[in-house]
């Protein structure tokens, strides 16, 4: 059974420490820790990322070995965001979408998951707008809202059991800096709320096949 516990991590050079302290006793920079998890186990080679990739306890293999499965892409309706994900979306992969405030990241998005195939579930999570606002957009957009789901939710936690249960094939989640995770005390936004959400989020996708 995996415990965790709370220690500091250094965001410019990776240094841990069991407390926290205004330099970084490694690297000397200043205002760098940040909270992190530990996992401890009590089982051998178990811990909250033993199954990270999808794979727990894989092994060693020639990759001349290895038989390249046929990936299957879905286009998300977007010819120049197709072009920059090599052709559309695979199961289980993580992207993310950056740039300026205001730059139409959202709106973007919107206009992906509306896109989609019919058939396939979508869910949308708002962190930043109520879903008043983002109903808004996506008439604004003319945007067909017939296979999206909304959810406005900032614990990583909670997102992570709706999806469960959802089981969406695509999963757009804005944004990344709202998010939080009841592990830690920091606010959302900091290096470990971000990092440590992110993490979660990653092996989600990757143990559901959920992009």
């Amino acid at each position: 059974m995996a415990k965790s516990k709370l220690q500091y991590q250094c965001s410019d050079c990776g240094a841990l420490a069991p407390k926290w302290a205004g330099q970084c006793a490694d690297c000397g920079a200043w205002n760098s820790m940040s909270e992190a998890l530990a996992s401890v186990s009590s089982d051998a080679g178990k811990s909250r990322f033993s199954s990270y990739t999808g794979q727990a306890g894989a092994q060693i293999q020639d990759l001349g070995a290895v038989q390249p499965g046929q990936e299957v892409r879905v286009s998300v309706g977007v010819q120049e965001l197709d072009r920059v994900l090599g052709g559309g979306l695979v199961a289980g992969s993580v992207v993310l979408i950056g740039g300026d405030p205001g730059i139409g990241k959202s709106t973007l998005l919107l206009q992906a998951l509306a896109s989609f195939p019919g058939n396939l579930k979508a869910l949308y999570v708002t962190g930043e707008e109520s879903p008043e606002q983002v109903s808004l957009r996506a008439r604004r957009l003319e945007a067909s809202a017939d296979n999206m789901r909304l959810l406005a939710e900032t614990s990583v936690e909670r997102i992570i059991e709706h999806a469960r249960i959802e089981m969406p094939k695509v999963m757009v989640i804005d944004s990344i800096q709202t998010l939080y995770t009841e592990a830690l005390q920091s606010a959302p936004g900091s290096v470990g709320q971000v990092r440590e959400s992110a993490a979660q989020l990653v092996r989600f996708a990757k143990q559901t096949g959920t992009a």
